[in-house]
């Protein structure tokens, strides 16, 4: 019995990974924690932008592994004596990822008044022509 390649299409040969990645994407539950901006300052450049307020440095990590961006915010574990007679600033950690495209990278992050800055950058391939040679057996 034959396979269909990915998306019912047998020309598209190789993109096995694009569709395991649709459907992961499409089980996970959007988050809402922290607010996030997603804008596209130049040409081949992408900035998430995420409001994470009372984090400092040292409670956020982002990570790339194999084309996943994570950032991550950690509370310091510690007791608030505080009595609130209103709280609606949100005080717990979080997770975000996001899938990179292939031919994408980070640039950079930084943090400034609340705001998380990931930079990320459309690295440019030259496409290439060459001949495949045959052989015979």
């Amino acid at each position: 019995m034959s396979r269909p390649g990915p998306f019912g299409n047998p020309y598209c040969l190789g993109f096995g990974d694009v569709e395991r990645i649709l459907e992961r994407m499409a089980k996970a539950a959007p988050e809402a924690y922290p607010p996030i901006n997603i804008e596209e300052p130049a040409d081949g450049e992408l900035r998430v932008t995420l409001a994470v307020a009372g984090f400092a440095p040292e409670h956020l990590t982002v990570s790339l592994a194999d084309r996943e961006l994570t950032v991550k915010g950690e509370r310091p574990a510690g007791g608030d004596a505080r009595v609130y007679l209103h709280k609606g600033i949100a005080a717990r950690g979080f997770v975000r990822t996001f899938v990179l495209a292939d031919g994408w990278e980070v640039d950079g992050a930084r943090l400034n008044n609340g705001l998380l800055r990931i930079d990320l950058r459309k690295l440019r391939a030259n496409p290439q022509i060459r001949q495949i040679p045959i052989t015979s057996q």
